[in-house]
């Protein structure tokens, strides 16, 4: 009988050698044809993003602004830490422990799907979204989650999470043609990054789930709530206090599309007139990040709106 035992259970676990050592292969395989021809992430440590031009006034009033894609660049140690916290709680929430991917938000991921009768939730770290965001496509594909794998943590080898973070929070899209948390943050609230409140970083931090259908006025409901499910993570990852976070939920969404921030209404028109009438000479600056002070008189509305005033700055802008 115990020859028997002895038998069988050697047979099981001989079975289970087997089986765990060609999963193993068989990853290992995958991995190995994959991590082929994936392009550099080194490239990132140069990171050169595309910025904001602005033209002020004479007395430091913002004129007008242009981009292809509105982005104020913020070093990490210049985003305030309710901001970090926000994005951490709201996207990857294990971010300083993992490295490069997180298997236990990947279990979540599953069991959650599971109960939900198949409706998967993303289990993406930031890492991989850096690397998806930066060096890969959107498509949602074994093969691009196979490489974004990867990548992700060859990254963390090479940059630190600070230098991680500091990528996606000024790469992230965030709606209304506003990419990073500095330019999100004056487009939704019209407000620096240390002027948010608990509920406004949950805002933005709500943005990239959705940052196409998130508007705060016609998805005001859906914004809310998804605002709401951020400050609760940051309550119970430590961030923020219980009052606060009870507080904070409580207050409606504010921002600068439902009317309740104003914009300089001079910035606001040129804005508009420019981006039907786009001057030709404004293309060479869109992409370089100017910021050129002119004397414009601010209350002047031809010096802001018409293209021969703007144009002449362009031109100004051209040696910069």
């Amino acid at each position: 009988m115990f020859r028997f035992l002895l038998n069988f259970f050697g047979a099981i676990f001989s079975w289970v050698v087997t089986a765990a050592a060609f999963i193993a292969l068989t990853v290992g395989g995958v991995l190995w044809i994959y991590s082929r021809d994936l392009p550099s992430h080194e490239q990132l440590a140069q990171y050169s993003p595309k910025t904001t031009s602005r033209i002020y006034s004479g007395e430091g009033r913002l004129i007008d602004e242009f981009a292809e894609e509105r982005r104020i660049f913020v070093p990490i140690d210049e985003i305030p830490p309710l901001v970090k916290e926000a994005f951490i709680s709201a996207e990857d929430k294990n971010f300083y422990t993992h490295p490069g991917y997180d298997l236990r938000g990947m279990a979540g991921a599953v069991v959650q799907g599971l109960r939900s009768g198949g409706q998967m939730r993303g289990a993406s770290t930031i890492t991989q979204q850096v690397m998806k965001n930066f060096l890969l496509s959107s498509d949602r594909s074994v093969e691009r989650k196979i490489k974004e794998l990867i990548l992700a943590t060859r990254l963390e080898t090479s940059l630190s999470k600070d230098q991680i973070l500091e990528l996606y929070l000024n790469e992230i899209f965030l709606g209304q043609n506003s990419f990073g948390v500095a330019a999100a943050s004056l487009t939704y609230f019209n407000k620096a990054l240390t002027d948010l409140t608990p509920h406004e970083a949950a805002t933005l931090a709500a943005m990239p789930q959705a940052p196409g259908r998130y508007h705060p006025v016609r998805a005001k409901e859906r914004v809310t709530e998804r605002r709401n499910y951020v400050l609760r993570e940051m309550w119970q990852n430590g961030y923020i206090d219980q009052a606060t976070y009870e507080s904070e939920r409580e207050l409606p969404l504010r921002s600068v599309q439902n009317g309740d921030f104003l914009l300089c209404a001079i910035a606001a028109a040129a804005r508009l007139f420019h981006r039907r009438n786009p001057p030709p000479a404004f293309a060479r600056i869109r992409r370089r990040g100017v910021l050129r002070r002119r004397p414009l008189d601010p209350l002047d509305r031809r010096s802001a709106i018409a293209g021969r005033g703007l144009q002449g700055v362009a031109k100004g802008a051209r040696a910069i």
